[in-house]
C-alpha cells in the first residue's frame, strides 16, 4: 500500500492511504402509529429539542456548565431521568455511557472503545501497517470500567483494539458485525457473548435500546480506504498487527435510553442515506470527514438526521497522543466541520467534545 505524504485521521485511515482485507426483536406496529415511526417515542417526553437545543444556538458550545429547562413536566419520582445518564469521550470515536437504574446496578454501555493508543507512525506520516496489536488492560479498565454492553461500528485497530482484553475480563456482550464477531473468536470471546448485526436490528436491553443502522468506511482522496475485506469464519491465527483487522463493514448505532434523549454513534465519515433515513436522534455523534471525496457529506447526512439538536464531531482527534493529554486536531478538518455545521444546521448546538470532561443527557458538561 502507498501512503499519503500527510496522514490524516484513521476512522479516516481510509482518508491516509490506499487500500490494502438477548434476543433481538422489531416491534410490529400500525404504519400510522407515532411509535412506528419513531424508535424513541416511548422513552422521551415532547420537550427533547428544546432542552436540548438551550439558548446556544448555532454556535459551538464552550465546556462550561449550563441549565435547560424542559417545557414538559418533570417524570415521576422512581423514573428513569435525563440527568442519570452521563456520556464520557474516549477519544476518536469512542464513547463511555453510564446509566444509573433504580433499584439497579448502573449499567455502563461503550461505543468503540480504544484506549491504549500505541504509535503506528499515522500521524507522522510514516506509518507501518506491520505495528504490533497491543493493550494496556489497566489503562483500559480505568477508563471503561465495567461494561455490560460495546457497540463496534467496525473491525479496524482504532475501534476494536481493546475490546477483545474487555469481552474476555469483563463478560460484557458485544455488538458488531460477523468480521467482528469471527475476529473476537479468534482471540477467545465467548461466542454466546457476541451479537451478530448487519443493520436494522432493534435491541431491547434493560433500560435503553439500541438500534443499528448500516453505514459506509471514510474514503481518502483516491475514493479508497486501508485494509478492506470481511471475513466469513475465524482467521487461523488471532491478529497480531493493524493490518491484521479489515474494514468488515461499518455500523451505526442509536442508542436511546429510557426517558432520556436519543444519541447517534457513527465510526467512520460517509454513511447509508436510504438506511439512515428516519433514525431522527436528538444527538448525533458524528465522525469527521478530511476529504471530500463523498459527495456533500455533511449536507446530506444532517439533512437525513432531521438536523439533530446537537452535533458532536468525533474522529478529529490524534488517536495516537495518550488521553491523559488535552485533544490535538489532525489537520483542519474539524474548524471545516464547524463551518459547514453552522452553514447546514444554524439551529443544532455544536459541542466539541474533550477528554475529561462528563456530560449530561443533553450533552452539556455535568456540575
Amino acid at each position: 500500500m502507498t501512503l499519503k505524504a500527510r496522514p490524516l485521521t484513521c476512522c479516516h485511515i481510509g482518508n491516509h492511504m490506499d487500500s490494502g482485507s438477548i434476543r433481538s426483536w422489531t416491534w410490529r406496529l400500525p404504519a400510522w402509529s407515532p411509535a412506528a415511526m419513531h424508535t424513541d417515542e416511548r422513552h422521551l417526553s415532547p420537550g427533547r429539542r428544546t432542552l436540548l437545543r438551550g439558548a446556544a444556538i448555532g454556535a459551538a458550545v464552550p465546556l462550561l456548565p449550563g441549565t435547560a429547562v424542559a417545557d414538559t413536566p418533570a417524570p415521576a419520582t422512581g423514573k428513569r431521568t435525563a440527568g442519570s445518564v452521563s456520556y464520557r469521550w474516549l477519544g476518536t470515536s469512542g464513547w463511555r455511557i453510564d446509566l444509573r437504574r433504580q433499584d439497579k446496578p448502573s449499567a455502563t454501555v461503550l461505543v468503540d472503545p480504544y484506549v491504549t493508543r500505541f504509535p503506528t507512525g499515522l500521524f507522522t506520516g510514516a506509518f507501518d501497517p506491520g505495528t504490533q496489536l497491543r493493550t494496556d488492560k489497566a489503562l483500559v479498565r480505568g477508563h471503561a470500567g465495567t461494561p455490560e454492553l460495546i457497540c463496534v461500528t467496525h473491525t479496524h485497530w482504532d475501534h476494536l483494539n481493546d475490546v477483545p482484553f474487555l469481552a474476555r475480563s469483563t463478560g460484557a456482550r458485544v455488538i458488531g458485525t460477523e468480521t467482528t464477531y469471527h475476529v473476537l473468536r479468534s482471540f477467545g470471546v465467548d461466542a454466546a457473548r457476541i451479537i451478530v448485526v448487519k443493520g436494522g436490528e432493534v435491541l431491547d436491553f434493560d433500560g435503553y435500546v439500541v438500534e443499528v443502522a448500516s453505514s459506509r468506511h471514510s474514503r481518502n482522496g483516491s475514493y479508497s480506504y486501508f485494509a478492506p475485506g470481511t471475513l466469513n469464519a475465524p482467521p487461523a491465527t488471532a491478529p497480531r498487527t493493524v493490518s491484521d483487522l479489515p474494514e468488515g463493514d461499518t455500523l451505526a448505532f442509536k442508542v436511546t435510553p429510557d426517558d432520556a434523549p436519543s444519541a447517534l454513534f457513527m465510526g467512520a465519515s460517509d454513511f447509508d442515506e436510504r438506511s439512515f433515513a428516519g433514525l431522527a436522534p436528538d444527538i448525533a455523534m458524528v465522525a469527521v470527514a478530511s476529504t471530500a471525496s463523498t459527495y456533500r457529506y455533511l449536507p446530506r447526512l444532517l439533512d437525513t438526521l432531521g438536523r439533530p439538536g446537537v452535533l458532536v464531531p468525533v474522529h478529529w482527534d490524534d488517536f495516537e497522543r495518550p488521553l491523559s493529554l488535552p485533544p490535538r486536531k489532525d489537520g483542519a478538518g474539524l474548524d471545516d466541520f464547524l463551518d459547514r455545521a453552522r452553514a447546514v444546521s444554524p439551529g443544532s448546538r455544536i459541542v466539541v467534545p474533550d477528554y475529561e470532561t462528563a456530560y449530561g443527557a443533553d450533552l452539556r458538561p455535568r456540575g
